[in-house]
């Protein structure tokens, strides 16, 4: 029994109401109590019109109220009857309304078959734990089997299932029967023997193991660990087809692959004969028509040497034709050559004549007379005509020089410096000394009266 927490442990004042009190005991419940299985006898079983379940579970000396909802009843598929024995897994919690103790109902299965059930979750979560089930382990199926072992009874209704799919689908592939008991005390040896027997022998690419629907005990020869450390160390890739598809087994986890029924196992490991049919036929198609298309790329490679494939004599004649062409077009093309060169040559040697340093040299000495003798001419026409030039010039300079005009009996009159032409008496005064130019000769005077006009 566990200790109630601090945190509801009541204190002597605080008066709770009936609602609270209620609420704080669901909540201590369902904190202090996961889920449970409890082992008991089904009593007053009730079903009202919306679809739940109420029922009693009773021992010797007390009994409990338990609730089944409707969703859970539906995905169980399991009805309680009173009298019977059940272990049911539940939560624990309080109804608060009227304050009603009960169990609500998470799974529920008969007493005997819990047993098997706890075993089996047992055993399950050992070999999980040891990695049986991890995906490391698991071996690929062979895409084409060459032959396929089956381990089940030869006499049950799985192996003409599977027999019955292998006709239908790739009658081809050989099977191998390893006969052995599917249940009973001595099946889970029989089972592990077979799958050993077939390990060793190493004779299938696949094995099948195949056994048909029935209760968890009728299967449980597929839930001993014997079985699965011999499904674990098989080397061949094994497919498990045990039951329905509701049912699972030990056998399930550990193998390679996991099919619904001894038919889906079947399937999932034969070859569709169908569609390898139309696969080759597709196949096939698609080779024709690579073939095809290389023969005609071939073909039309073969035509295309052959236009060059030449026979020796026809060549050797094609040879000596193209040596004879060659040879004339050669003469022509020297004797043009050499025409070319010789009007080449002879031009060269009419322009070296013309470009001959004496006669360069006569004719620049004629040339020399003939411009000496013009520029000669030119220069004493240019002269003389430069000479009239500056006599009318000069004639006309002395018509306007002072010099003329002193000849007519004028003097020109300056200061004393030279500096300034006299013109009129302001300005001068007596005893001043002025300079006299006549057109011969020169005065040097001092004024003794100034006559105003």
């Amino acid at each position: 029994m566990r200790e109630l927490p601090k945190a509801f442990t009541p204190k002597a004042p605080e008066v709770y109401t009936v609602s609270q009190l209620n609420q704080q005991v669901k909540r201590l419940l369902e904190d202090c109590y996961p889920e449970i299985w409890v082992e008991g006898e089904v009593s007053n079983v009730s079903t009202p019109a919306s679809g739940h379940c109420y029922f009693s579970l009773k021992d010797q000396h007390a009994h409990i109220r338990c609730a089944l909802f409707r969703s859970r009843r539906q995905l169980m598929g399991y009805e309680p009857v009173d009298g019977n024995q059940v272990l049911a897994r539940a939560r624990v919690t309080l109804y608060e309304t009227r304050g009603d103790f009960q169990l609500v109902i998470q799974h529920i299965e008969d007493a005997g078959e819990g047993v098997l059930r706890r075993a089996f979750e047992a055993l399950k979560h050992k070999l999980g734990k040891r990695g049986l089930f991890d995906a490391q382990h698991k071996h690929a199926l062979p895409p084409m089997p060459t032959r396929v072992g089956i381990v089940t009874s030869p006499s049950g209704a799985a192996l003409r299932d599977v027999l019955s799919t292998f006709r239908r689908r790739f009658p081809a592939v050989p099977l191998l029967i390893y006969p052995t008991s599917v249940q009973g005390a001595n099946a889970a040896a029989e089972i592990a023997a077979a799958v050993r027997l077939a390990a060793a022998r190493n004779e299938c690419d696949v094995l099948i193991l195949a056994r048909g629907g029935g209760s968890l005990e009728d299967l449980w020869s597929f839930n001993e660990e014997r079985v699965a450390n011999a499904i674990f160390e098989c080397p061949i890739p094994i497919v498990s087809g045990v039951g329905h598809e509701t049912d699972f087994t030990i056998a399930d986890f550990v193998a390679d692959h996991r099919a619904a029924t001894p038919s889906a196992a079947a399937e999932l490991v034969s070859p569709d004969a169908r569609e390898l049919t139309r696969t080759v036929t597709r196949l096939g198609q698609a080779l024709t028509r690579q073939i095809q298309r290389r023969l005609e790329q071939a073909s039309q490679r073969v035509d295309w040497i052959a236009r060059r494939i030449v026979h020796p004599q026809l060549r050797l004649i094609n040879a000596r034709q193209r040596l004879h062409g060659s040879c004339r077009r050669l003469t022509v093309t020297m004797d043009s050559r050499v025409q070319q060169r010789r009007r080449t040559l002879m031009q060269m040697g009419a322009r070296l004549l013309q470009k001959n340093p004496a006669v360069q040299l006569r004719m620049s000495r004629t040339q020399g007379h003939t411009w000496s003798a013009r520029m000669h001419s030119a220069a004493k026409l240019h002269l003389e005509r430069h000479r009239h030039r500056l006599s009318a010039a000069a004639g006309r300079l002395h018509g306007v020089s002072p010099l003329a005009t002193l000849e007519r009996g004028y003097a020109l009159v300056t200061d004393a410096d030279r500096d300034r032409v006299i013109t009129e008496t302001s300005g001068l005064k007596v005893r001043d000394r002025v300079h006299v130019r006549l057109a011969r000769g020169q005065l040097e005077c001092i004024i003794d009266e100034i006559v105003e006009p």
